[in-house]
């Protein structure tokens, strides 16, 4: 097994975290190698951004790239309730006048490589078709990673910082037992993409839709693509959704369970009639989890590697690209001080977690039965700026803590988790 030991920093995983993080080190000088282990750009779901990414778009010099691609434009969210009723969009320039109200619902196979582009432009090195087979430690100080290519020589590669990005794979987290999952939010998702789904006009073609089905057992997406495609998949707990509906001998009918929940909703149906299904249901396990520490000495975690949210309000590439952004900071000044330990790396972490966890509260209110957003804000209607900031991704910038005291009394939080 070969052995280099010539990078700042090495970065797990190609997606939007990695990129991220990967940018904006090398765009400060360091040498950064970046590890993808898929050889060329893939399907994935996770396809709607919100407008706090500008902010970080900005720093990648990615906003231009945006405005010019195919992408739909996206000014709002709307819900639906389970017995069809639509509440008015939030839209998100109602509390941010600035353009930033305006973002984007992305391919992500399309997106992704974009960003990779954009940090191959801005000094980063990337290998495709890399794996990394584990990250290498010194007692704790991480010192490097075995990686490996697809014909399956391994080749140990070291660096200064270890930078885990590698999603809900999550190395490191593994590694060292970190991860802890959300007992409340053991959820799954089914999905596929229509072609010729109905879209509404004007600045509302681009919305995402969050409709529940009729007892709010389970509730459906739908997000506008380019190529008039639309996204929609169903989200619910995993026993209702899948363990409890297997056949005899332990299958599963994918098909069948996504059919017969999209007959709970009659505003999606409405909506796909006359739609073609472009591929099988596809599966995955949405379970919401965190890991005990961002940060370690010589080592950082970022994005789905450090914690994954319920996909509801399109949390996740928001947390990936500021998570790498915040990262990325926090790296450049370990370089700049010489000092690589857990609380220099981690110093970012409490002040993410905050922003995590406004978006979390908001989760569990989502997923109390007898909440709802039109009669919390008949009730508080001082908070609807609140409730159109965290959906925007305000969460960094503003203080939206004040509307959960009242949030509170129509729905349980469950504790926060500090980090360790």
């Amino acid at each position: 097994m070969n052995t280099h030991h010539n990078y700042d920093t090495i970065v797990i995983g190609g997606g939007p975290a990695g990129s991220t993080v990967a940018t904006l080190v090398a765009d400060q000088g360091h040498r950064v190698l970046l590890l993808e282990r898929e050889t060329e750009p893939q399907f994935k779901i996770g396809e709607s951004l919100i407008p706090a990414t500008y902010w970080t778009f900005k720093r990648l010099g990615m906003l231009e790239k945006l405005r010019a691609s195919h992408f739909p434009q996206k000014y709002s969210v709307q819900f639906y309730s389970g017995t069809g009723k639509a509440s008015t969009p939030f839209y998100f320039f109602q509390t941010n006048p600035h353009e930033s109200a305006v973002t984007w619902q992305v391919l992500r196979s399309e997106f992704d490589q974009m960003l990779l582009d954009n940090a191959k432009e801005k000094g980063v090195e990337i290998r495709r078709g890399i794996g990394v087979r584990e990250v290498l430690f010194e007692g704790d100080t991480a010192t490097g990673v075995v990686a490996q290519d697809k014909d399956s020589t391994r080749e140990a590669l070291h660096a200064t910082v270890i930078v885990d990005s590698t999603g809900q794979r999550s190395l490191i987290g593994r590694q060292l037992n970190l991860n802890t999952t959300e007992p409340n939010l053991k959820m799954a998702s089914l999905f596929t993409h229509y072609e010729a789904a109905h879209r509404d006009e004007g600045i509302d073609e681009g919305a995402t839709l969050i409709l529940h089905t009729e007892e709010k057992d389970s509730w459906f997406w739908s997000i506008p693509l380019p190529y008039n495609r639309t996204s929609i998949g169903v989200v619910g707990e995993l026993d209702y959704l899948l363990q409890n509906r297997r056949n005899a001998d332990g299958t599963l009918n994918t098909q069948k369970i996504f059919t017969e929940e999209l007959a709970k909703c009659t505003p999606l149906q409405q909506r796909l009639e006359g739609a073609t299904q472009l591929f099988p249901i596809q599966t995955t396990k949405d379970f919401s989890y965190r890991a005990s520490r961002i940060a370690g000495n010589n080592w950082v975690l970022v994005g789905d590697a450090f914690g994954f949210l319920d996909p509801v309000y399109s949390t996740g590439l928001f947390l990936a690209l500021k998570s790498g952004e915040m990262a990325a900071d926090v790296i450049i000044e370990a370089f700049d001080k010489n000092d690589f330990s857990e609380s220099q790396l981690g110093s970012f972490g409490a002040e993410f977690v905050k922003g995590m966890e406004a978006f979390r509260k908001l989760v569990y209110a989502f997923y109390t039965k007898e909440f709802s957003f039109a009669r919390f804000l008949s009730e508080y209607p001082e908070h609807q700026g609140g409730i159109i900031d965290i959906l925007s991704g305000d969460v960094f910038r503003k203080d939206v803590t004040h509307i959960f005291p009242a949030m509170a009394e129509m729905c349980p939080f469950p504790p926060e988790i500090p980090l360790n």
